[in-house]
C-alpha cells in the first residue's frame, strides 16, 4: 500500500490523499484550497490521472474535504464516490453554491480580462459539472463495514464534527493477512451541539489524523455561550449590531440552537436574528431531515420545537434583502458567510460596519492563515475589502469553544483509545501545530509520528489487523 499526501498536509484546508494497491487507486476526500494562493492552487493539474482513480471517499461536506469533486468529473473520474447518506444531501447543496460563486466570480474576472486585452477567466467548474458529479455518490450508513471489488474493506463511524461527518476505516490484505489504516477526518468535540460524541475506531496500524487544534485547548462551551451572551448585550448597549462570520454547514445550525437556548432561558431577550446564508437556511433543512444522527438533547429538543420557536430568526435571501440590512444600525445578530471572510455576503455586511466602533465582529471559527478573517483576528488596524481600505474600529470577539473540531486534549483522548502502537500521520494542520502535536503524542504514547509535506508519498510497511466479520 502506497499513500500520498495531495492535500491537506502542513496545511488546514484542500484536504486530499492518494492510496494505491494492487493497481487500484482511491482518494480519501477531494478538497479545495483556501486562503492564500488558493485559487493558483485549485487551478494547478491535478498530481494524478482523474481517469485512474477507482473511487473517492468523503469524510464530510465541507468544501476543504468535498468542493474539488466537480472538477475531478470533468477532468474524467468515472468511479464511485462514497459517503454518509447525510455528507451525500450536504455535499449536494454547496458544491450547486460553489459552483455558482464560481462562474459569478469568472464572469466578474472575464469583464476586467477583456477590458485588459487579456483571455477570459474560465470558472474552476460550473453547476452543470456539478450534475454531472452527483449520480456518483453512494451513500452508506455508519458503522456498517462493506467490501469492494479490490479487496478493499471499509466503514464509517460517526466523526462527531458536523452531520454526517465520518471517520474512515479500510482494511486491505497483504501476504499473511490484512492491514487497517484510519482516516480520522475532521474529529468533533465532545458536546457539540446537534450531532453526537466522535466513535473511535478499535485498532489501526496506521493513521492519518488531522490536528487542527493540536496546540491549544478550547473553552468550555458553556464559557463560551456566556460570552457569546454579554458580546451581544455590551453591543446592543452601544448602540451597534452583531455580525457573526460563520460556516454555513455546522456552525451556523450549532449557533441557532444556542441562541434559541439563550432567549428560551431569558439570558436574551426579544433577539433578532438575521440568517442572510441562502446556502446555511438550505443546510438547516437537511439538518432537520436527518434526526437518525441527532444527539440525545437535540432528539429532544426537536420533537417540541424549532430553531424560531423562541428567538425571532428572519432568513435573507435576495441580494437585495441582504443590502438592506445595512440600512439598520442597532439592535440586531447576523451571521452571514463566508466563516473565513473570503468570500460571501459577510464582506458586504464588514465592508460597511467593520469601521463602526459601536459594532462587534464575532469570530466562533477557524480562521485560515491569508484569509481576511485572520486578518481581523491578528487585529489588523484596517484591511482591503472589495478593493477598498476599511478601518478596524469594531470590536472583535474570537470565542474558540464554539469550533466544531476536538482540540488538543480531546484529540489525545480519541488517540488514546489506540492500544497498538500505530503509525500517525499527522495532516490537516498548519506546520507548527502538527509538529508540536506530533511530540505530544511521541511524549505521551511512544507512537511513530509522521507530518508529511504536499506530494510526499510513503510505502506502509506490512503490519497485521483483522476486520470485523473477518
Amino acid at each position: 500500500m502506497k499513500l500520498r499526501f495531495i492535500g491537506g498536509a502542513q496545511a488546514v484546508t484542500g484536504s486530499c490523499f492518494l492510496l494505491e494497491h494492487d493497481g487500484g487507486k482511491i482518494l480519501v476526500d477531494c478538497g479545495l484550497h483556501q486562503g492564500e494562493d488558493a485559487d493558483e492552487m485549485n487551478r494547478s493539474a491535478f498530481d494524478f490521472d482523474p481517469r485512474s482513480i477507482d473511487a473517492i471517499f468523503i469524510t464530510h461536506a465541507h468544501l476543504d474535504h468535498a468542493g474539488m469533486l466537480p472538477r475531478i468529473v470533468r477532468e474524467g473520474f468515472f468511479g464511485k464516490v462514497f459517503a454518509t447518506r447525510a455528507t451525500r444531501d450536504l455535499a449536494e447543496i454547496m458544491l450547486y453554491d460553489a459552483a455558482h460563486i464560481q462562474e459569478n466570480d469568472a464572469a466578474w474576472k472575464t469583464k476586467r480580462a477583456i477590458r485588459a486585452a487579456k483571455e477570459p477567466i474560465p470558472p474552476l467548474y460550473t453547476v452543470e459539472d456539478v450534475e454531472r458529479t452527483l449520480p456518483f455518490f453512494e451513500a452508506q450508513p455508519y458503522d456498517t463495514v462493506f467490501r469492494l471489488e479490490s479487496g478493499l474493506s471499509y466503514r464509517f463511524l460517526d466523526a462527531g464534527h458536523i452531520l454526517g461527518s465520518g471517520t474512515l476505516e479500510l482494511w486491505y490484505r497483504v501476504s499473511g493477512g490484512k492491514r487497517k489504516i484510519v482516516f480520522s477526518g475532521d474529529i468533533g468535540k465532545k458536546g457539540n451541539p446537534i450531532v453526537r460524541d466522535p466513535s473511535v475506531p478499535v485498532g489501526a496500524d496506521y493513521i492519518v489524523m488531522e490536528a487542527t487544534y493540536g496546540d491549544r485547548a478550547h473553552k468550555p462551551l458553556e464559557d463560551s455561550i456566556e460570552e457569546l451572551a454579554q458580546a451581544i448585550k455590551t453591543t446592543f448597549k452601544k448602540g451597534g449590531n452583531v455580525f457573526i462570520p460563520a460556516f454555513a454547514v455546522g456552525r451556523t445550525q450549532d449557533l441557532l440552537y444556542i441562541l434559541n437556548a439563550l432567549v428560551r432561558e431569558k439570558r436574551l431577550t426579544d433577539l433578532h436574528v438575521y440568517l442572510d446564508s441562502p446556502l446555511a437556511e438550505e443546510a438547516t433543512k437537511v439538518y432537520l431531515s436527518h434526526p437518525e444522527v441527532f444527539d440525545e438533547d437535540a432528539l429532544r429538543r426537536f420533537s417540541t420545537e424549532t430553531f424560531d420557536d423562541a428567538l425571532k430568526l428572519h432568513f435573507v435571501r435576495s441580494v437585495q434583502e441582504s443590502m438592506a440590512l445595512n440600512r439598520i444600525h442597532s439592535g440586531i445578530v447576523v451571521i452571514a458567510g463566508s466563516g473565513m471572510c473570503d468570500g460571501g455576503r459577510i464582506r458586504h455586511h464588514l465592508k460597511h460596519n467593520l469601521w463602526r466602533q459601536e459594532c462587534s465582529v464575532v469570530f466562533v471559527g477557524y480562521q485560515g492563515r491569508g484569509t481576511l478573517g485572520r486578518q481581523i483576528v491578528d487585529r489588523a488596524t484596517s484591511v482591503t475589502i472589495l478593493g477598498e481600505e476599511i478601518a478596524v474600529r469594531a470590536s472583535i470577539y474570537t470565542i474558540n469553544g464554539f469550533s466544531a473540531h476536538a482540540d488538543r486534549e480531546g484529540l489525545i483522548e480519541w488517540l488514546s483509545a489506540f492500544q497498538d502502537s500505530p503509525e500517525v500521520f499527522i495532516v490537516h494542520a498548519e506546520e507548527n501545530v502538527a509538529h508540536s502535536f506530533g511530540k505530544t503524542v511521541e511524549e505521551r504514547f511512544g507512537f511513530r509520528t509522521h507530518v508529511p509535506k504536499r506530494g510526499e508519498h510513503f510505502d506502509l510497511d506490512e503490519r497485521g489487523g483483522e476486520a470485523p466479520g473477518g
